[in-house]
């Protein structure tokens, strides 16, 4: 007899969505296994019928993961709030996806997407110390004692934030490695020194780059970087300092640098500046003959660290 398995785990291993959103599936009365309504946390059989909101669930086959460079303005959720464009949305992608993490509404950058609820978690577990880096310029000239003050640990949230390698790149600029995704963390801890944060850019998620990757565009993981991806994520020796992965890295990023990224999607926005609530309008996708690239044109409100 096959054993039970939580209604979340199921719904995340078939690939329909991540846990934390099968629990508010399951909370708000939408799922069904035969017939009965199931309630958080409620085990089911693996050949029970399950449905959301009345449709029946299938397995997703094919694993995806895309990279997508979010333009400011989108949010990352999969249900529209406050008239906002959601970067489901915006990318209209033809398979049920959902982002790895977020990226706040006013930033810019590196963003995953997938359909792998396992992956989710493995991502997402802060006790792996997966390294996120971002390049960030404030709103004044950036001193030593600033970069000290950022890289030592910096107490917001009530908390204080785990050491990180902070590298000043301009007279109002500096790079940032994190291995914790607190809510805004960076526009808070340079708060705490006084600095506002001008714009913010996340270039790379543990050894995937945004390097050659158009704003608003995305592609799907080469396979030489998923071989990567999963070896980081299977490996015992997990990094528990910061920068500890850094160094390997930083090699993949001078070889990716400048690179193309085939099979993108181009996503434009247009609108009132602020807070941009036109409603987008869709145009056909365009599918270019030499490369395979579709091209869609998207128009909406400008745009989540």
């Amino acid at each position: 007899m096959d054993e039970k398995i939580r209604i979340n785990k199921y719904l995340s291993d078939i690939g329909v969505c991540s846990r934390r959103e099968a629990d508010r599936l399951t909370e708000a009365g939408r799922v069904t296994a035969n017939g009965e309504l199931v309630s958080t946390g409620m085990k089911i059989l693996p050949d029970a019928e399950i449905c959301i909101d009345g449709k029946p669930v299938k397995k997703q086959e094919k694993k995806i993961l895309l990279l997508f460079h979010k333009p400011k303005g989108i949010v990352c959720s999969t249900r529209q709030q406050r008239n906002e464009m959601t970067v489901t949305e915006y990318l209209d992608y033809p398979v049920r996806i959902y982002p790895i993490g977020r990226l706040d509404k006013d930033s810019e950058g590196l963003l995953l997407l997938t359909n792998e609820g396992d992956l989710v978690n493995r991502i997402m577990k802060a006790g792996n110390y997966h390294e996120k880096e971002y390049q960030v310029t404030v709103n004044k000239p950036v001193t030593e004692e600033f970069i000290r003050g950022m890289g030592g640990g910096v107490p917001i949230l009530d908390t204080v934030t785990r050491p990180c390698k902070v590298t000043k790149t301009g007279k109002n600029s500096f790079r940032i490695i994190l291995t914790q995704g607190l809510n805004r963390q960076i526009r808070r801890m340079c708060e705490y020194f006084g600095y506002k944060v001008v714009t913010l850019k996340r270039v790379r998620i543990m050894n995937l780059y945004i390097n050659g990757l158009e704003e608003g565009k995305y592609r799907e993981i080469r396979p030489e970087e998923r071989k990567e991806l999963e070896e980081m994520l299977s490996s015992e020796k997990s990094e528990k300092r910061t920068g500890g992965s850094h160094e390997r890295i930083i090699h993949k990023k001078n070889e990716g640098a400048g690179r193309k990224a085939p099979g993108s999607v181009q996503g434009l926005l247009s609108g009132r500046q602020g807070d941009h609530v036109q409603r987008g309008v869709r145009r056909p996708v365009r599918h270019s003959e030499r490369t395979g690239e579709r091209n869609r044109d998207r128009s909406g409100r400008q745009s989540n660290r």
